[in-house]
């Protein structure tokens, strides 16, 4: 039987610029490998044969999803194992949680014929330089859509009852955590539950809260207290010593879109375009803080405002979508270069060489010896 399989992204093209959030993932590794290299220098397919593998020998396996194009990967780990193979390459930032893990640094160019590459050098540079302006106009466009949205939730921000919105929120932290507590300091890992790529909002919410018995989908407008409720719950999380997975929005990474602590069973998120979801199983309930906190009659009494604000704010993401886009366009063609230049059976011996180390990781885990 197969290993169950987790996708989330720890890398965001964001209204802050690009925005990484590896480091909480890599707690608990003892075995990290690192990768570096160009699109086209096979990481795909490396991260795909690894990651498929355990897989299929009924390991659970979490797939790291790139943000530059949402079908290929950026990362496998495999829990059980505590190991992991991530991408390096800038202008991801592994922070100082690598150096828990014992590292192995693979630069895939090495791999490249060095003449192939001179040959492609000038086609190189400039699809380098397209692609990263490319990209930077983007996260201009993402900011000033987040300066938009910012008039909009002021809209809705000063027809809140902010007393009604904390009484919520005392509320569900007594029906999410009642008197648990943890064993200890509990495990916090960051993550995106979705991302914006080239091509457009793409999220895991359904495999994320797949076999979770109760989820709640928060719904309401802009500035209705969304986030902030979220970070209580995850603060709480964290007092009580448990487990949690604390989702950032990938739209501006200062705010939250999920949290997950599976070990009280339960989903908490941000069920709002462009992540917008229905309840569709027995234990899904919603949450619509507009309806509980703002003032009656809101959307009614702002609605021409509402909607030119909501058309200024989705143009620019618009913008932004088609800048990433067109950045992939870039990225494709120097993926077409890199791999014409690249030696097939260096990959291959490099691929061969991590699959015997973690087999042996993992005779070593059945044997019960102590991994290191």
């Amino acid at each position: 039987m197969k290993g169950r399989i987790r996708r989330y992204f720890v890398g965001g093209n964001t209204a802050r610029g690009f925005y990484s959030l590896y480091e909480s993932n890599l707690q608990g590794l003892e075995r990290l490998y690192t990768v570096s290299g160009g699109p086209g220098t096979g990481k795909q397919a490396l991260l795909e044969a690894i990651g498929g593998e355990w897989e299929e020998r009924g390991y659970d396996v979490e797939y790291i999803h790139s943000p530059a194009d949402n079908e290929e990967l950026d990362g496998v780990i495999i829990p059980a194992l505590k190991a992991g193979i991530v991408d390096a390459t800038p202008p991801y930032s592994l922070g100082s949680g690598a150096a828990l893990a014992a590292v192995e640094h693979i630069s895939l160019e090495q791999a490249a014929d060095p003449q192939a590459l001179a040959d492609g050098q000038e086609a190189l540079r400039d699809a380098q330089l397209k692609m990263k302006e490319a990209f930077e106009a983007a996260y201009r466009l993402f900011a000033e859509a987040l300066s938009i949205h910012d008039d909009w939730e002021a809209i809705y921000f000063e027809n809140m009852d902010f007393r009604k919105a904390d009484e919520l929120t005392d509320t569900l932290l007594q029906r999410l955590f009642g008197s648990t507590l943890g064993n200890g300091t509990g495990v916090v890992k960051r993550r995106f539950l979705g991302a914006a790529t080239p091509a457009g909002a793409v999220d895991f919410v359904p495999n994320l809260t797949e076999g979770l018995s109760k989820r709640y989908f928060v719904k309401g407008r802009a500035g209705t207290g969304k986030s902030t409720m979220l970070k209580r719950i995850a603060a709480e999380a964290e007092a009580r010593g448990l487990d949690v997975e604390i989702y950032h929005c990938g739209f501006d990474p200062h705010s939250l879109d999920m949290v997950i602590v599976r070990q009280l069973n339960f989903a908490i998120f941000d069920s709002t375009s462009p992540h917008e979801y229905f309840p569709d199983r027995e234990g899904d309930e919603i949450i619509d803080t507009y309806a509980i906190a703002v003032a009656p009659g809101t959307d009614e009494r702002f609605a021409e405002q509402l909607r030119e604000v909501s058309a200024r704010y989705k143009a620019k993401m618009k913008a932004a979508i088609a800048s990433l886009a067109a950045g992939k366009q870039h990225r494709d063609a120097l993926a077409e270069i890199y791999s014409k230049a690249m030696n097939a059976g260096e990959l291959d011996s490099w691929t061969a060489s991590i699959r015997e180390e973690l087999r042996l990781r993992s005779e070593a885990l059945d044997a019960g010896e102590a991994l290191h």
